[in-house]
């Protein structure tokens, strides 16, 4: 079955089967600033979210084979377009990223990486386009049969490929900290963690997340927030907060900031609602 699992916009639940919604959730989030911002959505409803999955399905053929693949940036600022960065500037040998229709890919091409992440939202599973795998190339992919979704597995399969400095973007931190150990088992391999969708992420886990991540974007988190606040990391960004919470993190979120020119002052910048 052609069957895609979602956690979109608000973080509701969309079932897409052939190309078609059949399942929409109800959104946890009623207000989300970039759904506002480039879609003009004021309220996160059933409703709002089915047409802008619809709008994604016929604007760049998501969970279709005729699904666009290679984009420019989208947002000056997020989790794809720093990837695409450090991928750009050889800072990195290859991206560890989810997408649909191939789960977990190994990707070298910036452009690829964009088209493939930056525009989707959380996949909790997939199922197998061939199209888009033979795209990507088979070799790149976790597991071509089953387009598998499993970014422990994805990193191990960069390091058999060859790579010593990877990128990775995880959703908890339980995966965080064991990339953390597979990274002390490896020698001469850098992991660098990327976290993004962590609304309704419990304060411990939040704080955990902190421990092992290198950059972890807000979302709609306010326990992000308040252990990011209390860490003093480094944070980019007012609406959706991103942390540089290492090094190595803030130096690539310092250098995607550089290559964009500088971030704009926002006074007045709103945020999600609510903050879970």
């Amino acid at each position: 079955m052609d069957e895609h699992i979602i956690e979109a916009l608000g973080k509701a639940r969309v079932v897409v089967r052939d190309g078609k919604v059949v399942e929409v959730g109800e959104p946890k989030i009623n207000y989300c600033p970039l759904f506002d911002k480039h879609r003009g959505i004021k309220e996160i409803t059933p409703e709002a979210v089915k047409q802008n999955i619809e709008f994604r399905i016929l604007d760049f053929g998501m969970c279709t084979p005729e699904r666009k693949l290679r984009m420019k940036d989208f947002l000056s600022f997020g989790v794809s377009e720093t990837l695409g960065t450090l991928l750009d500037e050889s800072i990195i040998d290859c991206a560890v990223i989810v997408s649909e229709g191939c789960g977990t890919t190994i990707i070298e091409d910036p452009e690829f990486v964009q088209g493939m992440a930056g525009r989707i939202s959380a996949f909790l599973s997939t199922s197998p386009i061939e199209k888009i795998i033979v795209t990507v190339g088979p070799q790149n992919v976790l597991n071509p049969e089953t387009a598998e979704i499993n970014q422990i597995k994805g990193v191990l399969k960069a390091i058999e490929m060859g790579h010593k400095k990877i990128a990775v973007s995880v959703i908890s931190a339980e995966d965080a900290k064991k990339l953390r150990e597979i990274e002390k088992e490896n020698e001469g391999i850098n992991i660098y963690i990327f976290a993004a969708h962590v609304t309704e992420m419990s304060r411990e886990e939040a704080e955990e997340l902190f421990d092992y991540a290198d950059i972890i974007t807000g979302c709609a988190s306010k326990y992000i927030r308040e252990v990011g606040d209390e860490r003093g990391i480094f944070t980019a960004g007012a609406s959706i907060p991103i942390y540089g919470v290492t090094e190595a993190g803030e130096s690539f979120l310092k250098r995607r900031i550089e290559k964009i020119g500088g971030l704009k002052d926002k006074p007045d910048a709103k945020i999600p609602d609510p903050l879970l």
